[in-house]
């Protein structure tokens, strides 16, 4: 196969993945960032002996694409995989966190469902497939299978842990598509995850997916990606304009306030949907992802706190507990960051990772950081005991953090489809269409290489 030319619009941990793999297949590779540091929302902190991941906080190591690579990066035997706290999960229910439960007798004896909804859960099982013609919301299907009580209790705050989202606004097709098959194939969603999950291991692979994360955090995987690149390869401060399609293509992008363009066989990007919406093709400077401005990206704070051991309540022993929209409450979820992994905090101190904002309540994102704790402080206190001034802060604002596939998001691709389709030579990836965990985004990049190289 000859050598191609090919850009890279984005240094994420999409653009880094694909880049790296078409550089490693003898391709000539230039990635052009707009930050001054590659990893996009991958970001960990060394500060005063905490550690501080200011996006993505773990890993679920259970993708194949996501072991081969880590493995190929020469990091397994670094890799930090979660204790038992990691298994263990709380949400809020009457004011404080409650267990998730975690087997059949913890289920039962839970205060987090009535007994009405566990009966709910077990009859479940018995539903028919259904074949329905229109999307729905993810809210919608569960209280169809269940009831609103697990729609309040589990489905809200996973959202609000994931999407920092809402439910009812989420598409089942586009962001739950194998909640949306497993109803088609077996009716009970239930009977059909089990289903899945007896293929996965037919296949050799793990149906439970440890946490897992490294001595120095998840940046690690974009800081090897970024250094194995070939020299001169990273262009940062970077801001792609302009594509001017062709045979071959043009890119024109600024840099240092200067105009600089080069010619490529092929140009992914892999930038989010802002950055999409604000390129534009061609001589007449046509913006075809226009569109995508109008993406729902709410903005989330994580607010890192420091405390000195004695002045936390809780035992915080699990990975951290979520919050539903019902309980009222400034917070999304708390992580117990150094329950998780060694070396969160010094000795003697742990480290806690607020989030707040998102769809339920996005001004409170943007508070600043003495308003924001304010804010915050009476769920510190209620809900893990928290007393006095945190010894350590660090404020991280995403102010458009995570794409919301709500219901009606095929309009958003359908410029993306036609583009790719019209422009041979042009791929596009990463969380705007390929879906928002880090494992996605990784399995995105390599389908970006494969595309181009071929």
């Amino acid at each position: 196969m000859p050598a191609k030319r090919i850009a890279i619009v984005g240094a994420g941990i999409t653009g880094l993945t694909a880049a790296y793999r078409l550089s490693r297949q003898g391709h000539a590779v230039t990635v052009l960032e707009r930050g001054a540091q590659p990893g996009g929302s991958v970001r960990s902190i060394r500060e005063y002996g905490y550690l501080i991941e200011a996006g993505p906080n773990s890993l679920q190591y259970g993708a194949p694409e996501l072991k081969a690579l880590v493995k190929e990066l020469g990091l397994e035997a670094s890799m930090l995989t979660a204790g038992p706290a990691g298994k263990k999960r709380f949400i809020v229910r009457g004011g404080k966190f409650e267990p998730v439960p975690a087997g059949p007798g913890a289920f039962f004896s839970t205060p987090l469902f009535s007994f009405g909804t566990k009966v709910r859960i077990f009859a479940e099982l018995l539903k028919r497939p259904r074949i329905r013609t229109t999307d729905l919301s993810l809210a919608e299907l569960v209280r169809s299978h269940f009831n609103q009580e697990l729609v309040d209790y589990a489905v809200n705050p996973l959202i609000a842990g994931i999407y920092a989202g809402d439910p009812e606004k989420l598409s089942v097709k586009n962001a739950f598509a194998m909640l949306w098959k497993a109803e088609r194939s077996h009716g009970s969603l239930l009977r059909g995850m089990m289903a899945l999950a007896k293929e996965k291991k037919a296949r050799g692979e793990s149906t439970v997916s440890p946490i897992v994360s490294f001595p120095d955090g998840l940046q690690t995987i974009t800081d090897t990606l970024a250094a194995r690149l070939p020299a001169g390869a990273l262009v940062l401060g970077a801001t792609v304009e302009t594509l001017i399609p062709g045979q071959p293509h043009r890119l024109i992008w600024k840099r240092d306030g200067q105009s600089a363009s080069g010619e490529f066989d092929a140009v992914i990007f892999a930038v989010p949907a802002a950055g999409l919406a604000q390129l534009t093709f061609g001589t007449l400077a046509e913006r075809p992802f226009a569109l995508l401005d109008s993406v729902v990206q709410p903005p989330v704070s994580s607010l890192f706190l420091g405390y000195r051991r004695e002045q936390v309540g809780h035992p915080l022993d699990g990975f951290g507990g979520l919050v539903p929209a019902v309980e009222r409450r400034e917070v999304l979820g708390i992580l117990f960051s150094s329950s998780l992994f060694p070396g969160r905090a010094p000795e003697g101190h742990v480290g806690l990772t607020v989030f707040a904002g998102g769809v339920r309540q996005p001004d409170n994102a943007r508070l600043n950081t003495p308003a924001l704790l304010r804010r915050i402080e009476p769920d510190l206190r209620d809900l893990v005991g928290v007393t006095g001034e945190p010894a350590f802060i660090k404020h991280s604002f995403w102010p458009k953090a995570i794409p919301q596939y709500n219901l009606g998001y095929e309009r958003f691709l359908e410029p993306l489809i036609r583009c790719e389709q019209s422009h041979p030579g042009v791929f596009i990836g990463g969380n705007v269409r390929d879906g928002i965990s880090l494992p996605d985004c990784l399995k995105s990049g390599e389908r970006l290489a494969k595309a181009a190289a071929a």
